[in-house]
């Protein structure tokens, strides 16, 4: 739980409150927009919340926050649902595991629930292995695959690999061998580990990189592509690729030649829509990084000469 004596000065009166460790991941910004936003380089609050499904949203942001900089005044007795709400459907089979580590910068991971008989369960990049947490997956049928789109989104996996026994899966080029990955992807073709996954290499973000692709339905994409509420259109993070944008952007032109209705981010926001939309954003966010590579190439021959 946070500290009130550390609680920063942009927080409105109430209950609710961000401390001064926060580290600006976004996470409660996603979950409780209504109460919570960004002030700068922190989030604050800047509504408290005003019912009781506004209340049970900020209580989940809470829950979630990986570096336990949100808190309340008073005790909240429910903060316990809250735990208890993880993982979360979000569409079909489909979770959000909440309980963001801080080793991920607050990545955002899932879990896919499926029968034995079709492949088990696939946990998508790793949160914090916590107690509540892992006692849920178990119920819901523990982890048979680990998929670990890149190496800064891999937190807890070890925890989770010893826990569950699951396979783990990530490419090379981002050190799964040092991590003591089982299944190591290689090169950029794309790798059907069964009728219903894909993992598709998409270096850039780092040179490891991967996304995943679920039934034709859910992009799992790490931080490669995510939604951006401000331009309401898809989007990459060009202050926050590693490895290399010309890359990033080859990877995002190989993305347009898959379906897809959910992109599905670590970091970014969530987004849904019809196959047909999705692949419209998509070709506006690859004719967008063409034009910031553009740009970039210009500055730089421009600065080569000064």
């Amino acid at each position: 739980m946070a500290d009130r004596r550390r609680r920063l000065p942009e927080n409105v009166a109430g209950d609710f409150f961000v401390d001064d460790t926060c580290i600006d991941c976004d996470a409660c910004r996603a979950i409780a927009p209504a109460t919570f936003h960004d002030h700068g380089a922190q989030s604050s609050v800047y509504r408290q919340p005003e019912n009781p499904e506004t209340r049970w949203q900020a209580l989940k942001a809470l829950v979630t926050c990986p570096t336990a900089s949100i808190g309340t005044e008073s005790e909240a007795d429910d903060v316990s649902a809250a735990v208890a709400a993880y993982p979360e459907r979000i569409d079909d089979d489909v979770y959000f595991c909440g309980f963001t580590s801080e080793e991920s910068f607050g990545g955002w991971s899932y879990l896919i629930v499926r029968p034995p008989a079709r492949g088990g369960n696939v946990l998508v990049d790793s949160p914090r292995f916590t107690p509540p947490l892992v006692r849920r997956i178990l119920e819901l049928g523990g982890i048979r695959l680990m998929f670990l789109s890149h190496k800064d989104d891999v937190a807890d996996h070890a925890a989770f690999a010893r826990e569950f026994g699951c396979t783990r899966i990530m490419h090379a080029a981002d050190g799964a061998a040092r991590l003591g990955v089982e299944r190591i992807v290689d090169g950029t073709a794309p790798v059907s580990v069964d009728a219903d996954l894909v993992v598709i290499p998409t270096p850039g973000h780092t040179r490891g990189h991967l996304v995943l692709l679920y039934r034709d339905r859910f992009l799992f994409t790490g931080d490669h592509l995510g939604w951006s509420p401000d331009e309401q259109t898809l989007t990459a993070f060009r202050d926050v690729c590693w490895y290399s944008w010309p890359e990033q952007t080859r990877s995002m032109e190989r993305l347009l030649g898959y379906r897809f209705e959910w992109v599905l981010p670590g970091h970014g926001r969530i987004h849904h829509a019809s196959a047909d939309e999705m692949h419209a954003h998509l070709e506006r966010c690859v004719a967008w990084m063409k034009g910031r590579r553009r740009a970039a190439g210009r500055v730089s021959r421009s600065a080569s000469f000064s």
